[in-house]
């Protein structure tokens, strides 16, 4: 791949548009405010970066990170994703999102909301279970020994290949969990959620710690519901 695509430009898509910038991709941002508003974004990103709305960012995108509050999921555009492999990043947060019955009582996950909104792409989960700056901070070269991984959740095979060669591209190994009805071992308040990427507890408050492949699934392994 060479662009990425960003539904959403906050503190997870604002920090995988640096790692790709510097990794060499392309990349399009949008939010739900307008291009206008990522301009000082783009700014720093420098030539490789573009803002767009985000039907024009979906439809740019190799790969299309979707990063926006759940309660806003059925407003990403449909046809343009159209095919394309499709990362979210998002979490449940009933304070924030409201109330999901299907989600409080686990019957599905918020993934699987999105691709049931988006039935012809291709759904992977990733990138929701790490603090942003540690996110920024622990992007490594393959083979680095101290690398970190992230796990990915989806139920097509070729679309967590190509997200895993993403996130290989970024800076991080890959764990996966399985479907997307899995996803929910990686989600807040699971041992996999913040904490196996901070030097301390509470993750927010301390700074990043690497968390190979083997520490991610023991805590992925130890999720209850």
């Amino acid at each position: 791949m060479t662009t990425l695509g960003l539904i959403g430009s906050g503190n997870i898509g604002g920090t995988l548009a640096r790692l790709a910038v510097a990794a060499g991709l392309d990349v399009v941002v949008s939010n739900s405010r307008g291009p206008e508003t990522l301009a000082e974004l783009v700014a720093e990103l420098g030539p490789r970066a573009r803002a767009a709305t985000a039907v024009e960012a979906a439809a740019a995108g190799d790969i299309v990170v979707v990063t926006v509050p759940l309660k806003n999921y059925r407003q990403v555009p449909v046809q343009p994703l159209a095919g394309k492999v499709v990362i979210d990043t998002n979490n449940y947060y009933p304070d924030r999102d409201g109330t999901f019955p299907e989600l409080e009582d686990g019957t599905t996950t918020s993934s699987e909301l999105l691709q049931r909104h988006l039935p012809t792409s291709k759904v992977v989960k990733s990138f929701n279970n790490i603090f942003y700056p540690h996110l920024a901070a622990l992007a490594r070269p393959s083979g680095a020994p101290d690398r970190s991984a992230l796990p990915i959740a989806g139920d097509d095979a070729d679309a967590k290949k190509a997200a895993a060669e993403l996130l290989d591209t970024l800076g991080y190994d890959t764990v996966d969990i399985g479907s997307l009805n899995e996803s929910w071992r990686s989600q807040p308040n699971t041992p996999a959620y913040g904490d196996p990427y901070a030097a301390d507890l509470p993750f927010w408050e301390h700074p990043a710690a690497p968390a190979a492949a083997d520490k991610i699934r023991a805590a992925l392994a130890a999720a209850q519901r």
